[in-house]
């Protein structure tokens, strides 16, 4: 069925540069003849509190699991109805916006927008405005100094050039778009399956050799550790700051020109650290950046871990292979002698990734962290060096396929994502005709009918929080 997609029998010039040619029976309008702004209040702060969220849209609060920010009252936020267009001014041009599916209040930063003409689906407006080409001229209609605090007003929301289609093509396109996104997401959820079972399979794979070694004849201790339970008689139990420094870092004012202009020094973040090996930087600060923020020089052999962060990326931990400094959501652990490989100490602190996880669970915060006390408290069964060797090699070896599947699963998740996003793009901006399409599609199980539809994923970063606009890395 997409396969068989054509392009309009006929099209026009539609006068707007993002847009280019648009099907000739489409009109071109400003966005201020198909929406106009409402600022209507919460008196009592009791309606359903929406968050919006680039993955899962504006929705109710509690779904937002750990990202979720709870404000003492809400009274005097904004309300919105089924059918409002919900717009992030600091983050419009990210595309963090959306279409509400039910009445609530939102945060007071956001802007809300209301239909004024019959000829318009919001539903329609959310794929269209969230297309890299329009997600480009709401970029250019931002103003600000800084990129992190542009805001899309509403007058220079009002001059946008839309296209829209007869309202009952829009009716079309949603419903085409919204089929051809179940299915997408059925996909992704089924690599994810694969992902989630080989990325267990690994863990068990870990554990057992970082608590128990190769040997299946060794004689046993009690480590006196929950975690590790029993451990090879002649292995040590050792907490982290016995044999390693523990350490974080900072982010430098992004305003400071001096912190980070002309800048040479690798400066990582915690997203660096999923990469389980780090060899390279996208951002660098200077040496006076180094100096006045206090950030550490962490050397060649250092182990890093995320001590913040949603997903998975929290309780991470890589191996440094070049001398950097670090943020604040990174603790370092420098061994600091010979007899701790960097490679073992890595295995051992993924071997104990859950554990980790419900360590920084216990801090009582909604979004979660470690410490570096955490850390340098931490105990973990410490082999010879031969030993650790040997058990680095074994494991790498025993994992490499799962990892190759594991690697080649992300890919084809990240194609169909890619694939998604230019075929809604392609499809709001009138370049293929699904008009046919959508008048043969036979009606599909609802979401919640499908055997995978209870699955976990993470497939995309949230884009925003409920109660202003600080950001957890990722």
């Amino acid at each position: 069925m997409i396969d068989d997609l054509k392009p309009y029998p006929s099209y026009k010039d539609s006068g707007v540069q993002w847009l280019g040619r648009v099907p000739k029976h489409w009109d071109i309008l400003r966005s201020r003849y198909m929406v106009r702004e409402v600022d209507q209040r919460s008196m009592t702060g009791t309606e359903t509190h929406l968050s919006m969220s680039q993955r899962l849209g504006l929705v109710p609060s509690e779904e937002m699991e750990e990202r979720r920010l709870v404000s003492e009252s809400y009274i005097g936020a904004k309300l919105c109805e089924a059918g409002d267009l919900v717009l992030n001014r600091l983050k419009a041009h990210l595309g963090v916006f959306a279409c509400a599916s039910q009445a609530g209040l939102v945060s007071s930063d956001y802007t809300v927008f209301r239909r004024v003409s019959p000829k318009v689906s919001p539903g329609f407006l959310e794929p269209l405005l969230k297309s890299p080409a329009c997600r480009g001229e709401l970029r250019t209609r931002a103003k600000g100094l800084v990129e992190g605090f542009w805001r899309l007003y509403t007058d220079d929301f009002y001059a946008i050039k839309l296209p829209l289609p007869p309202i009952r093509e829009q009716s079309a396109i949603v419903r085409f778009l919204d089929h051809v996104d179940g299915r997408i997401r059925r996909y992704i959820r089924t690599k994810q399956k694969l992902i989630k079972l080989l990325e267990e399979q690994t863990q068990a794979i870990i554990h057992g050799a970082v608590t128990r070694g190769l040997d299946a004849n060794v004689r046993l201790k009690s480590s006196g550790v929950e975690w590790l339970g029993d451990v090879p008689e002649h292995w040590e139990v050792l907490r982290i700051s016995r044999f390693a420094r523990v350490g974080n870092g900072s982010t430098p004012s992004r305003s400071n020109a001096s912190y980070w202009n002309d800048a040479r020094y690798p400066w990582l973040n915690s997203s660096h650290v999923n990469r389980g090996m780090i060899d390279s930087s996208d951002q660098f600060v200077t040496t006076t950046a180094l100096r006045e923020c206090y950030l550490p020089r962490v050397p060649v052999g250092s182990v890093l871990v995320a001590i913040t962060g949603q997903g998975k990326t929290r309780g991470t931990a890589a191996v440094l292979r070049m001398e950097a400094t670090i943020n604040q959501h990174i603790a370092f652990i420098t061994p600091k002698a010979r007899n701790v490989v960097p490679e073992f100490l890595q295995l051992a602190l993924i071997g104990a990734y859950q554990t980790l996880r419900a360590l920084s669970d216990d801090s009582g915060s909604t979004k979660g962290a470690l410490t570096c006390e955490d850390l340098k408290r931490f105990r973990l069964a410490i082999p010879p060096q031969e030993e650790q060797m040997a058990l680095v090699t074994e494991i790498s070896a025993r994992i490499r396929s799962a990892a190759v599947a594991i690697a080649d699963a992300e890919r084809e998740i990240t194609l169909l994502r890619e694939y998604r996003t230019r075929l809604i793009a392609d499809v709001v901006t009138g370049k293929l005709d699904v008009r046919e399409a959508a008048a043969n599609l036979h009606d599909e199980p609802e979401e919640s009918e499908l055997p995978l539809a209870n699955i976990e994923v993470d497939e995309e970063p949230d884009g925003d929080l409920l109660d202003g606009d600080a950001e957890v890395e990722e």
